[in-house]
């Protein structure tokens, strides 16, 4: 009964209670706005999960700016009618489809080799899909489901890619990794002998330790840019709660309150998707003022393990070796 509590029943707990601080937060902070950003012709970007919620927004606005837009997604009948209304919205705009399964790391290979023979800059990498609270799951890899699609199959991704947008990246205007992660993190731990989950499975802690071990990477990722002097940054942004698709495995009571609440209380996604887009595009961000973690439209603070060197470290060469045996 101790362990089934101490695993299943607080991992939830913690998330819920930490889920109604972060709506009073931004109940009190108010609506998040995105300034004026600078056109961004010639530029080229990726966005995952970008055929709908944040992900949808930030392809739209980086469209609108006359940014390069590649939405990578799964449902191509759901990606490609969201490129037709952004067509219908702004007719010039440079957005088109490439297929992309996270759950599938060889989809990721083939993804990031068919954008590398283009031969095209990447300016801007949005990782941005996700799943939440998906019940008991594996990968066609054969890994959790939170682990290898939030996680693992972007830190895949940004490795394969890493050397093109370091290539078009220069002093007066880096490249930039932005990765999508939520305030579940300040509640998730990393359990580096059972990072599938396979000894107790919680989704709530799955999700949880998914979000934490983004910022991990970010943060590490961002360090060994800035030591190797590359022009690329690397941040990660909580959209906050936001209302999208990702809550339809709430626990069937929550998710009937949260459906309700969700209109009223949370963010529109376009709301969510402004500090995302800040981060991505915003001018003040430039070079070595970039990285660290942004909610709420500004830089916060993380918990304790975020910063721990030792866990980034075992957990980017763990990380490697997965990808190595696959």
């Amino acid at each position: 009964m101790l362990t089934f509590i101490r695993s299943h029943v607080l991992p939830a707990v913690k998330l819920y209670l930490l889920g109604l601080r972060v709506l009073l937060v931004q109940l009190f902070n108010g609506r998040i706005r995105l300034p004026v950003m600078p056109r961004q012709d010639d530029k080229v970007a990726i966005v995952t999960g970008g055929g709908r919620g944040i992900g949808y927004e930030v392809a739209r606005h980086m469209a609108k700016l006359g940014a390069h837009v590649i939405i990578g997604g799964r449902d191509e009948q759901e990606c490609l009618a969201a490129i037709r209304r952004i067509h219908e919205e702004h007719q010039d705009a440079k957005v088109e489809f490439q297929k992309l399964d996270l759950a599938s790391l060889e989809s990721v290979r083939q993804f990031a080799q068919n954008f590398k023979e283009r031969q095209i800059p990447l300016n801007i990498l949005v990782n941005n899909a996700a799943v939440m609270l998906v019940p008991e799951g594996r990968t066609v890899d054969g890994f959790e489901q939170h682990f290898g699609v939030n996680y693992l199959a972007h830190f895949l991704l940004t490795w394969l890619l890493l050397d093109t947008l370091k290539n078009s990246g220069n002093s007066s205007c880096f490249s930039r990794i932005i990765t999508v992660s939520s305030s579940a993190h300040r509640v998730g731990e990393i359990r580096l002998d059972d990072l599938n989950s396979s000894q107790c499975y919680s989704a709530h802690g799955a999700y949880c330790q998914s979000k934490l071990a983004q910022l991990l990477f970010s943060s590490h990722l961002h360090q060994e840019l800035q030591r190797g002097g590359f022009p690329v940054s690397s941040c990660a942004v909580d959209p906050g709660m936001v209302d999208t698709d990702l809550y339809h495995h709430l626990w069937t009571p929550l998710r009937l309150a949260q459906g309700a609440v969700a209109r009223l209380l949370f963010r529109t996604p376009a709301e969510g998707a402004a500090t995302v887009l800040y981060a991505a595009l915003s001018p003040a961000l430039e070079g070595v003022r970039a990285g660290g973690y942004w909610a709420n439209g500004r830089r916060e603070m993380t918990t304790p393990p975020t910063f721990d060197p030792l866990l980034q470290q075992r957990l980017w060469e763990t990380s490697h070796r997965f990808l190595v045996t696959q």
